[in-house]
């Protein structure tokens, strides 16, 4: 039982909650104490809390994962975990991690408070409104990042990235919901959120939200106020448009892409170019700034 409640908390999606430390390295603050400490106290927080918004989504869930082919193995539809222990589970972690946030920093926790609602209210409403349910994900993501800020006590820190984060989470969100589509094939869903898609409109979307990312984020290198004079962030830039095309291939070409951060652990080449985006970033940000 513990462990099918430890894995309906969703553990191979923290990763997302790694854009916590995008104030962190993007303000030049990843050496010093203090905030690197803090990001890191704030990132599992964020894990517990969206683990949360899982165990909740899950019990919402429960009748329909149970007649879906893949969800019905989930712990709590599976009856590995019992029904009262996922609500007692999703009382007590917010009820724990809440007060610990706002002592960590009060605007932190005005955030993830902020952050619990928005992710309940998907839950129960916003994910079967089309169109709103990506912009919620999207928004999700800006709340990780904008999280980072307080405990870092940001100072230079660009609204660019903040542009950036949710045209990168939808595009992400809208390449889920259409490998979500391809894999039905036609079939019949419990999701009724899906009839509202179809392939041609989602690749549409894909194709906007493409362009204001890689456009977004090249308008970042040369407009940010920490950054060296000379536009060497620039030479990042390749690395964000490689990162946005393999993507593109794993969706389109490997029909894959209906879990983003899976895909991130499981595709070498993504690996590679996020390790080497980093290794650019910080050459630039912290030895040649």
């Amino acid at each position: 039982m513990i462990l099918g409640l430890f894995r309906t908390l969703r553990p191979k999606q923290w990763t997302k909650n790694g854009f916590i430390f995008t104030p962190l390295i993007f303000d030049v603050k990843l050496f010093q104490f203090e905030p690197l400490l803090n990001s890191i106290i704030g990132f599992f927080i964020l894990c517990l809390i969206s683990g949360t918004v899982y165990l909740v989504n899950d019990l919402v869930d429960i009748e329909k994962d149970r007649n879906h082919p893949i969800k019905k193995n989930r712990p709590i539809p599976a009856g590995q975990v019992p029904i009262k222990i996922a609500i007692i589970a999703a009382i007590i972690l917010p009820a724990i991690c809440l007060p610990i946030s706002y002592i960590l920093e009060p605007m932190f926790g005005l955030i993830v408070t902020g952050y619990l609602i928005l992710q309940i209210a998907y839950s129960f409403i916003l994910k079967n409104i089309v169109i709103i349910d990506v912009l919620t994900i999207a928004l999700g993501f800006v709340f990780r990042v904008a999280s980072g800020v307080p405990l870092v006590q940001a100072e230079r820190f660009s609204p660019w990235l903040y542009v950036f984060t949710v045209l990168l989470a939808l595009f992400l969100g809208f390449g889920k919901r259409r490998q979500e589509l391809v894999l039905l094939n036609g079939q019949s869903t419990t999701r009724a959120i899906l009839n509202q898609y179809n392939l041609p409109f989602l690749d549409s979307m894909m194709s906007i939200v493409t362009t204001g990312t890689i456009i977004t984020y090249a308008f970042y290198t040369f407009s940010a106020p920490n950054l060296p004079d000379n536009h060497l962030m620039m030479l990042s830039i390749p690395f964000v448009m490689y990162g946005i095309f393999r993507y593109l291939h794993i969706v389109h070409v490997q029909g894959n892409g209906g879990a983003p951060d899976e895909v991130l652990l499981t595709d070498l080449p993504l690996q590679i170019t996020l390790v080497l985006f980093m290794i650019t970033v910080f050459l630039i940000l912290y030895l040649f700034n």
